[in-house]
C-alpha cells in the first residue's frame, strides 16, 4: 500500500526511484522515514546543519538513499517544528529565528517551564536528581573545552528533562519543542563561551527542588531564562550550502 501511494505521488526521476529502493531492506518505510526525521533533526539542534543552511531534497535523498518524496514529507514535519523553513521556488532551509520570535518562544517558556516547577519538586527522586546534576556537569564541561552546539543541547536536555518529571505529558512535549527552538535561537543569536547563565545555575535550580523550596524554584526558573534571554544579540549571517554527505557519513 505504502508503495503505490509513494509511486502515485513522487516526482523523483528514475535513477532516484532506483536509489530509494535499493537503500537497504528499509527502503522508504515509515521507520526509515522516522530514522531520517531524527537524524536532520538532531544535526539542526546540535548544530551541524546551521541556520540558514539550504536543505536541497536531491542531496538529500542521495544522501539518504530513498525518494524526494520521502524527504518532502520529512522536511514539512520539520517546518511544522519551526525547525526548517519552506519557501516557494526556493525549497527548504534550516529556521532562522528573527528576534521577535526569539522573545516570543522564551516568554512562552517562562508561562510554562516556571509552572511547571511545584510539579516537579513534589515528584522529584534521588535518582532524578542525580541524572539532572549530571547533565549539569556534561554541560560545564563541554563549555570548558569549547563545545558550545554540545553544551546549548545538553541545557536543553536538563530542562525537557524537567518538564517531563512534571508528570504532565502534552506540556513536556510543549517545552521539548520550545527548547529545539531556543537551540536554534542561541545558535544565531547567543555570545561564544557561555550560555547566558551562570555555569551552576542548574545546580542550585535541582537543590531548590530537592528541598521542596517551590516558591523559589519558580523565581529561579525565571531569572535564569530571563539572563539566558538577556545575552541575546542580534547578529548578521548568510546562507550556506552545507556538506551534507559530511554531515551525515
Amino acid at each position: 500500500m505504502a508503495k503505490s501511494a509513494n509511486a502515485a505521488s513522487d516526482t523523483s526521476t528514475p535513477a532516484e526511484a532506483k536509489r530509494g529502493r535499493g537503500a537497504g531492506k528499509a527502503g522508504d518505510g515509515a521507520e526509515r522515514h522516522e530514522t531520517i526525521y531524527q537524524q536532520i533533526r538532531e544535526a539542526i539542534v546540535e548544530h551541524r546543519l546551521k541556520p540558514g543552511a539550504r536543505l536541497r531534497e536531491d542531496a538529500l535523498a542521495e544522501v539518504f538513499g530513498v525518494s524526494r518524496t520521502g524527504i518532502r514529507k520529512i522536511l514539512q514535519r520539520l517546518a511544522l517544528e519551526h525547525l526548517v523553513t519552506l519557501t516557494p521556488r526556493r525549497g527548504a532551509s534550516v529556521s532562522r529565528p528573527t528576534i521577535e520570535e526569539a522573545r516570543d518562544v522564551f516568554a512562552a517558556r517562562q508561562l510554562v517551564e516556571c509552572q511547571l516547577m511545584p510539579w516537579v519538586a513534589r515528584r522529584l527522586k534521588p535518582a532524578d536528581a542525580k541524572a539532572l546534576r549530571q547533565l549539569a556537569v556534561d554541560e560545564r564541561q563541554a563549555l570548558r573545552a569549547g563545545q558550545q552546539s554540545r553544551a546549548i543541547q545538553l541545557s536543553a536536555q536538563f530542562h525537557q528533562r524537567l518538564a517531563e518529571l512534571s508528570g504532565n505529558t502534552p506540556l513536556a512535549e510543549f517545552v521539548a519543542r520550545l527548547c529545539s527552538r531556543s537551540s536554534l535561537i542561541l545558535a544565531v543569536y547567543g555570545a561564544s563561551g557561555h550560555l547566558g547563565c551562570e555555569s551552576h545555575d542548574h545546580d542550585e535550580l535541582v537543590m531548590l527542588l530537592e528541598t521542596g523550596k517551590e516558591e523559589r524554584a519558580i523565581a529561579f526558573m525565571q531569572r535564569h531564562l530571563k539572563a539566558i534571554e538577556a545575552s541575546l544579540s542580534i547578529e548578521e549571517s548568510t546562507d550556506e550550502a552545507p556538506d551534507l554527505n559530511a554531515i551525515f557519513a
